[in-house]
């Protein structure tokens, strides 16, 4: 399967701010964030929830995270 655990969506959010994507916009909890060289991603979790190993693979593909990034 993945080799990715799951976790909570503050982390992964922390984690994508480390690698170099910033926020762009907030509309509620839907956030815009943007990096250069990469398309724009929607990261609409709310803090507490927890995010599966699938869904983390799904991010990563858009978003250059690894599992060493958490």
């Amino acid at each position: 399967m993945t080799s990715w655990p799951s976790s909570k969506a503050k982390q992964v959010l922390s984690a994508l701010y480390r690698i170099g994507w910033t926020l762009k916009r907030q509309s509620g909890s839907h956030k815009t964030l943007s990096r250069p060289g990469w398309p724009d991603v929607v990261f609409a979790f709310h803090d507490g929830e927890e995010i599966g190993r699938r869904m983390l693979a799904r991010i990563a593909k858009r978003t250059g995270l690894t599992p060493e990034d958490l």
